[in-house]
């Protein structure tokens, strides 16, 4: 095998880990609407995260009272750049959390399932063009 076939294994890798990815987001999403339970929450805060590029994204953290009575607080897994007031602190909000997990939840109308289908899609394009390239390399040898 020649040194150049070695770098077909870097799309392969970006492509495997994109795929997983989003296919992991779809099926919690997924898994969220089907046993998932609707709270009413509110935004009691904001945790702010920089990027390596410096970009600050803030995360709205809900609070919420889980069916059993425990208190719930949790930090959404998204992100963004700007806030509007309809996430602002104090927002009243809605969440889907799993009973037996409270800490998997989704904030209706933040949390999108844009990404994770986004991560499917360049997964799936990296991982089958490069196994498509591959095969031909093989098939005219």
């Amino acid at each position: 095998m020649e040194r150049a076939w070695l770098f077909s294994l870097i799309p392969l890798t970006i492509g495997v880990v994109f795929l997983g990815f989003g296919v992991h987001g779809l099926r919690r999403a997924s898994a969220l609407r089907r046993t998932g339970v609707d709270a009413k929450a509110r935004i009691v805060r904001h945790e702010a995260m920089r990027s390596d590029e410096g970009a600050t994204f803030y995360h709205p953290v809900a609070a919420w009272t889980a069916g059993d009575g425990s208190t719930c607080e949790y930090s959404s897994r998204f992100g963004r750049a700007t806030v509007g007031p309809r996430f602002g602190v104090g927002a009243q909000v809605v969440v889907r959390y799993d009973p037996k997990a409270p800490h998997r939840f989704v904030i209706e109308g933040w949390d999108m399932k844009a990404v994770d289908l986004l991560c499917v899609v360049l997964g799936s394009l990296f991982t089958v063009g490069t196994v498509t390239v591959l095969l031909i390399r093989l098939l005219t040898l």
